[in-house]
C-alpha cells in the first residue's frame, strides 16, 4: 500500500474513532450526532471474462452529523469465486461522505455516497498452475441506496456501489445507531 492511501486511510479511521465522544452534541436545531455500526452482504460484479461474482461481506462505521450528512468507512471482503478453475476474490476499503433524503411521513430514506475506495482483487488457479496475481485499484467511489428506518436506532439499506471501472458491489444491510 502507498504513502498517500495508507495515509488517507489513517486518517478515515482516526476520524470516525473520534467521532464517538462528540456523539452528544447538540446542533441547536434539536438533532444530536449520531454514530451507527453495519453489516451487509451481496455480491461484486467484476468485469472479468470467465469469473463468477463472489459473495461480499462486510462492516461499515458511520457518523450522522444532521439528519442529512455524515461520513462513513467500510470494509467489504468476499468469498473465494470460481475463475477458470481457479479462484477470485475482492475486498474493498473505502471512506465516504454521505447524504440521505428521508420521505415524509414515512421511515424510507434515499441515500448516496461519494469517497475514495480501494479495491482488491486477487487469482489464482494452483492446481495448473496458470496463472496467480493481483490488482489493487484506488479510485473515486460512490453508491446509491434505499433504506428503511424501523426505529429511531435500527434501519434496513440496500446499496449499489461503483468502485472502479471494472468492479461494482450490491448488498443489503442493517445499520444500527448508538
Amino acid at each position: 500500500m502507498k504513502t498517500l492511501q495508507k495515509t488517507i486511510l489513517a486518517l478515515a479511521t482516526g476520524s470516525l474513532l473520534s467521532v464517538g465522544a462528540q456523539a452528544a452534541v447538540n446542533y441547536g436545531n434539536g438533532y444530536t450526532g449520531q454514530p451507527y455500526v453495519a453489516a451487509k452482504v451481496g455480491q461484486f460484479d467484476l468485469d472479468i471474462d470467465g469469473a463468477d461474482d463472489p459473495t461480499a461481506y462486510g462492516v461499515t462505521a458511520g457518523y450522522n452529523f444532521d439528519p442529512n450528512f455524515g461520513v462513513e468507512a467500510e470494509y467489504v471482503g468476499s468469498d473465494d469465486a470460481d475463475y477458470r478453475g481457479g479462484d477470485i476474490d475482492a475486498k474493498t476499503y473505502g471512506a465516504y461522505g454521505t447524504y440521505r433524503y428521508a420521505f415524509p411521513n414515512s421511515g424510507l430514506y434515499a441515500k448516496g455516497k461519494l469517497g475514495v475506495a480501494k479495491t482488491e482483487v486477487e487469482a489464482s488457479n494452483t492446481t495448473l498452475g496458470l496463472y496467480d496475481g493481483s490488482k489493487d485499484d484506488t479510485n473515486l467511489a460512490g453508491g446509491v441506496g434505499l433504506g428503511y428506518a424501523v426505529n429511531s436506532d435500527f434501519s434496513v439499506e440496500a446499496e449499489y456501489d461503483m468502485l472502479g471501472d471494472d468492479t461494482d458491489l450490491m448488498t443489503v444491510g442493517a445499520q444500527l445507531k448508538f
